[in-house]
């Protein structure tokens, strides 16, 4: 068997989370790590989080939480708000322009994956992940951390104003 179809597959899916994160840079002025950001306060109880709960649900560092934030606030799609009982604590929350902004933004990649995924037949979607176990220990990257969500994980503003990031 030719390996050169394997690694063809594997460019188009790279290409294809590629080609949606700089489409939707360029049409809605976002990343898709911000996107991600917005649909969990979104999701979240009064639209409100902690920076550390963001953070665990994007599974990214501090710092490029905090840039990712800094860049939404500035936009007016998300406002820091001191929390009622305890001025220490900082919750985020999404504003009605950044609720505006995500109802505009179409279902993203991962979104419309996991939705068909949880369609497929067990077996079937038991072969999948064994097959791409097998691709991420032959290519000796089980070290690498990585979240749920197809992204580029390039935030260019944050590789800039930060750069310890590795987004």
């Amino acid at each position: 068997m030719d390996t050169t179809e394997i690694l063809i597959k594997i460019r188009k899916i790279v290409r294809s989370v590629d080609i949606e994160s700089k489409k939707i840079q360029k049409e809605y002025g976002v990343s898709i790590p911000q996107v991600l950001c917005l649909n969990f306060l979104h999701d979240s109880t009064n639209y409100q989080s902690t920076q550390g709960e963001i953070r665990k649900f994007l599974n990214l560092n501090s710092s490029t939480v905090s840039g990712i934030i800094n860049r939404l606030e500035r936009k007016g799609y998300l406002a820091r708000l001191p929390k009622s009982g305890d001025k220490r604590v900082v919750n985020i929350a999404l504003t009605s322009a950044g609720d505006k902004l995500l109802s505009r933004i179409p279902s993203l990649l991962h979104e419309q994956l996991s939705e068909r995924l949880k369609q497929l037949d067990a077996g079937v979607l038991q072969q999948v992940e064994e097959g791409l176990e097998t691709l991420v220990t032959i290519m000796d990257i089980e070290q690498v951390d990585a979240s749920p969500m197809l992204t580029m994980d390039v935030d260019l503003e944050e590789s800039f104003d930060n750069p310890e990031s590795e987004y």
